[in-house]
């Protein structure tokens, strides 16, 4: 089994939203992010939508699996993220768009962006000021350091501390 800590995260911020928007038309829908549950299973198992091994982050202990929704859409997962309580922050091992929100052709952009924001949240909830930790892929680390106001501190490694996370937040989760 390939090491994924060890590759890098690769998801591009295609637009800092208001939470999710629709490419074409350019309307906003709100969304909520919520823990994968059995029923969910299947659908992040489906080699169509998804290119990581979803249920191996799954069987990590360590590690919780949070699925992005439209509010009142709860069955068609936008994207999904992995994260760990590191004890004074919060590391994301997986970020992942669905496919059809991947490419020229994509549905709605800011996917990617909410999920940082959600980690970013819950580093707060943790008492960690907005915290979090990933490894990037060496190509992107200055577009996450423009978009996201990560920083990059040596190697792969970048952080995003609490004003560019309360930023995000302020931006994805308005009412909280």
């Amino acid at each position: 089994m390939r090491k994924k800590e060890k590759l890098g995260l690769e998801f591009l911020i295609d637009k800092i939203t208001n939470s999710i928007e629709n490419a074409v038309t350019g309307d906003s829908f709100q969304t909520e992010v919520a823990i994968i549950n059995k029923a969910d299973i299947k659908t992040i198992s489906d080699k169509k939508l998804w290119l990581f091994d979803w249920k191996s982050e799954l069987r990590d202990p360590k590690r919780e699996v949070f699925k992005l929704t439209i509010i009142h859409n709860p069955n068609v997962i936008q994207g999904l993220i992995s994260i760990e309580d590191k004890n004074d922050h919060v590391f994301m091992h997986l970020v992942e768009s669905a496919s059809f929100n991947k490419g020229k052709d994509k549905m709605y952009l800011g996917v990617p962006g909410n999920l940082v924001a959600f980690a970013c949240k819950k580093a707060f909830q943790l008492g960690y000021e907005g915290n979090i930790a990933f490894l990037s892929k060496s190509k992107l680390i200055e577009h996450y350091e423009a978009t996201l106001g990560a920083i990059h501190i040596g190697g792969r490694t970048m952080i995003i501390h609490q004003t560019a996370a309360l930023s995000l937040i302020h931006k994805y989760f308005p009412n909280g």
